[in-house]
């Protein structure tokens, strides 16, 4: 099955990129994976207390997470699945997507700021052209009404 690979992360348009990556699995008969990365200087700390702070980090992830799994389930019949990884995000995304042979789409969200569309869409847009799979950015402003049509 081809999954859409979605990044969970605290960005307002993150919220579109996980509404275009359900609405497309759901008319494609496809799965969404949804992607959250930890970054490793949050546990920089001493042991006991590193292990606390990632634990928790955790904890944060699987929470948001779990909003979004329960809209995409009510609302589109999908299931998606969590995947939790810690390092860089930019390296992190590559590594799952060269790992994981059922991802077909990378599915990232735009911000509509004038400081630019955000990291990730910049980062992963220098490297697409080595990338085995395509990357569709969903802008960050798009109504709901609009990605339904899109999709």
């Amino acid at each position: 099955m081809r999954k859409f690979l979605v990044v969970l992360d605290d960005s307002r348009e993150c919220l579109n990129a996980m509404r275009f990556a359900a609405m497309r699995a759901a008319h494609t008969g496809g799965g969404v994976a949804i992607l959250s990365v930890i970054a490793p200087e949050e546990f920089n700390h001493w042991i006991g207390v590193g292990d606390l702070m990632r634990e928790e980090a955790r904890e944060r992830v699987e929470a948001h997470f779990e909003v979004f799994a329960k809209w995409m389930r009510d609302k589109q019949g999908i299931d998606p699945e969590l995947v939790i990884r810690e390092g860089e995000a930019v390296t992190e995304i590559i590594d799952h997507v060269q790992q994981d042979p059922e991802i077909g789409v990378l599915v990232l969200g735009a911000a509509s700021s004038k400081k630019g569309p955000g990291p990730l869409v910049t980062q992963l847009t220098r490297n697409a052209g080595t990338l085995p799979i395509p990357i569709t950015i969903v802008p960050g402003d798009l109504s709901k009404e609009r990605l339904e049509a899109i999709t």
